[in-house]
């Protein structure tokens, strides 16, 4: 067995006349995140990071911006197609780590869900998702509340 480590980073800016889509998950909240997809931060960062691990791409490379094909598409059917090619290669997930960095809106309802979603898109066990959150206490742009930034790491293991 080989196990592989992958992080994954991702920002957006708050935008209006957009659904805010968290780890897979609609928030009711004023502002959604601006992107080509729906500026899922959570689920960009941990599709990043099941990449990285893998050796593959990064999301803009997989997912251009430039191709209309993934205009509006739900950041969790990006990372199952992803997850999909990362599993061809003989790699499995073995956990991964999450965390949401903004001063807006509050995880904590939320995190159950989003582990369910997040571990739906990738046929895995939601125990093997962790989705937590930080803030910046006010200082840069998650701060002043004009977008939020995400982190993952993942682990993945070679299969037989």
């Amino acid at each position: 067995m080989t196990l592989r480590v992958g992080l994954g980073v991702d920002a957006h800016a708050f935008a209006d006349g957009v659904p805010l889509v968290l780890g897979g998950v609609s928030i009711d909240h004023p502002r959604g995140l601006a992107g080509h997809s729906d500026g899922d931060v959570i689920a960009h960062a941990l599709l990043d990071a099941i990449l990285g691990a893998a050796g593959l791409a990064d999301i803009g490379a997989l997912f251009p911006s430039s191709d209309p094909q993934w205009h509006g598409s739900s950041s969790l059917d990006l990372l199952t197609h992803a997850y999909r090619d990362v599993r061809k290669l003989g790699f499995e997930l073995v956990n991964a780590d999450c965390v949401l960095i903004g001063e807006q809106p509050r995880l904590a309802p939320h995190r159950l869900s989003m582990r369910a979603a997040l571990a739906g898109a990738l046929g895995v066990d939601p125990e093997r998702i962790a989705v937590r959150a930080t803030t910046t206490d006010r200082l840069g742009f998650t701060g002043r509340g004009e977008g939020l930034a995400a982190q993952a790491v993942a682990l993945v293991e070679t299969v037989a």
